[in-house]
């Protein structure tokens, strides 16, 4: 298997992140360790297998968050971003009207 045949856009880790955070996290915004791009996480690059998960840069190729699922608890490494911006749920709201 290849690594093009478990890459799909960030908008496909909607419903895992959604275990993970309770609001819609597709929206936020993170901004790369490697290149300095922000971008809405939907718009990262999504790599997944049995071992879990690797958000990467669509520009740079860094893994910004990588997500395992292990005995019933999730692990999130987010070293490969400088920070994360989550807008507020009424923020989120007033977007989507």
């Amino acid at each position: 298997m290849q690594d093009n045949d478990l890459r799909l856009d960030g908008n496909a880790a909607g419903g895992l992140l959604n275990e993970i955070f309770r609001f819609e996290m597709t929206a936020a915004e993170a901004t790369c360790g490697g290149c300095g791009t922000m971008r809405p996480i939907g718009e990262l690059m999504l790599y997944q297998h049995g071992m879990g998960a690797i958000l990467r840069c669509a520009d740079c190729d860094t893994a910004l968050i990588r997500i395992t699922y292990i005995r019933g608890c999730y692990r999130l490494d987010l070293s490969g971003m400088t920070y994360l911006r989550i807008a507020s749920e009424i923020q989120q709201q007033e977007v989507h009207r």
